[in-house]
């Protein structure tokens, strides 16, 4: 594991050879962040202000990824650091927190009230860590990047404080919008079997019942005892839609449906949700907005709710 001597050393060697980020976008605060869900938030916040690069990029899982040579290099260089804690970057959060002795680096999510969060089965001082999956608490981790924003450039806080007013008007209507959507599923639907448990906050937020195959952390295993105990619950309880997730490997999935079809219980996969990160960067999925539109409809739909085509603005392909 990289420590904090080895992390310098690396920086100063590398930094010679790339163009800092000042040298590409003159005057504008380097924003680095881990995941696309955070950069997504800075971009809004900060507007023509930023620039923004984003780590882990769609498909990627957070909870295994391990940072580069060039995520170094980057990092240090960086007028603000984003990253979201709560044990997300597992493999990165020890870097992350040496970083923060020297540089300005914040963890979004750690911020939040202990009362709103979800604890961890296994650990007592672990929390679930994917809050983005309820607007409602992602608007408190947008204002903990305002404040990081004004901090790092108060000059420009008027226009930190505008443009977050305008996102957070923004994840409002979402809100409204998957409360409707989600609403519309007959009560003995709402059940959200998926890859890893992602949805917790999903499922307290709407009124879902959530089981992952996996705990958590993408890193923890589904023994074959896992698989067959939810194999089990499919057919007892006559679900007959699981979804696969954009970042994890879909072979749990499969699994499960096979071994409901052995059983004589016919599973279709109800669609590819986003979890632990976004859709293809430049597509509307790729967005914040259109990450929780998605899924929202997608669950909706799978499930016997109503929704209008294209989702809440009409843009899902």
């Amino acid at each position: 594991m990289l420590t904090k001597r080895t992390f310098l050393a690396a920086a100063a060697a590398l930094s010679l050879a790339l163009p800092s980020a000042m040298a590409v976008a003159e005057e504008r605060i380097d924003v680095v962040t881990t995941t696309g869900m955070i950069a997504d938030a800075a971009r809004e916040v900060g507007g023509d202000l930023v620039e923004v690069r984003a780590l882990m990029g769609p498909g990627v899982d957070p909870h295994a990824y391990r940072q580069t040579r060039t995520d170094i290099v980057a990092l240090a260089n960086a007028d603000l650091v984003l990253w979201h804690g709560l044990y997300l970057e597992a493999q990165m959060e020890e870097f992350l927190i040496e970083l923060a002795e020297t540089g300005n680096v914040v963890a979004v999510a750690e911020a939040m009230p202990r009362n709103l969060l979800i604890g961890h089965d296994d650990y007592d001082d672990r929390y679930d860590p994917h809050v983005w999956m309820n607007p409602n608490l992602w608007s408190r981790v947008v204002l903990t990047v305002r404040d990081s924003l004004i901090e790092t450039h108060p000059e420009a806080e008027a226009t930190f404080r505008a443009n977050a007013d305008a996102h957070l008007e923004e994840l409002r209507t979402l809100a409204q919008y998957t409360t409707g959507v989600l609403s519309s599923v007959p009560a003995e639907s709402r059940v959200l079997l998926s890859a890893h448990d992602a949805f917790n906050y999903f499922g307290s937020a709407y009124g879902f019942e959530v089981t992952g195959i996996q705990g958590i952390s993408t890193e923890s295993e589904a023994g074959l005892q896992r698989i067959a105990e939810l194999v089990d619950m499919l057919v007892e309880r006559d679900i007959r839609a699981v979804f696969v997730e954009s970042s994890v490997s879909d072979r749990n999935i499969r699994a499960l449906i096979e071994g409901a079809a052995a059983e004589g219980h016919e599973v279709v996969i109800g669609g590819e949700l986003f979890s632990d990160a976004m859709g293809a960067d430049g597509s509307y999925e790729g967005t914040y907005l259109g990450m929780i539109d998605h899924n929202a409809t997608v669950i909706s739909q799978a499930l016997g709710g109503e929704v209008p085509d294209g989702g809440m603005q009409g843009l899902l392909n």
